[in-house]
């Protein structure tokens, strides 16, 4: 199965949280798995630690290529394509990173892990 984990999935997966349900920490354990992060991710992390709404991603933000691939994890650019596929998307949602994942997610057919009910809305697989 191949991964896209929602930016809150890959801070909490780093964070060791709980809030993770127990199969989808088994799911980003299981090596049969790929783990993708998209670059959406760096930047509302950069984004929101900027902002003040991350304080505690000081070190995250400074270093999230060396956070990825330390998890063993894989990045995922933005394309021109994704970026045109995200703002043709139909419906209010008007997060911009989330309709990032959302069209990565559908273009490549990767399952989104993700707490965000939303996005079954758009047809994406999600895991959580």
């Amino acid at each position: 199965m191949r991964l896209l984990l929602d930016t809150h999935a890959f801070l909490w997966w780093l964070a060791g949280s709980k809030r993770l349900p127990v199969r989808v920490r088994h799911a980003i354990r299981d090596d049969a798995n790929s783990k993708l992060i998209s670059a959406a991710s760096a930047w509302e992390i950069t984004t929101k630690h900027r902002l003040g709404k991350l304080p505690d991603a000081g070190e995250l933000a400074q270093d999230i290529t060396g956070a990825i691939t330390g998890q063993g994890f894989d990045e995922l650019p933005i394309t021109v394509q994704d970026a045109a596929r995200a703002g043709g998307l139909p419906g209010p949602h008007r997060d911009p990173f989330d309709r990032v994942l959302i069209a990565q997610s559908l273009a490549l057919d990767l399952v989104l892990v993700s707490n965000e009910d939303l996005f079954d809305r758009y047809g994406v697989r999600r895991l959580w």
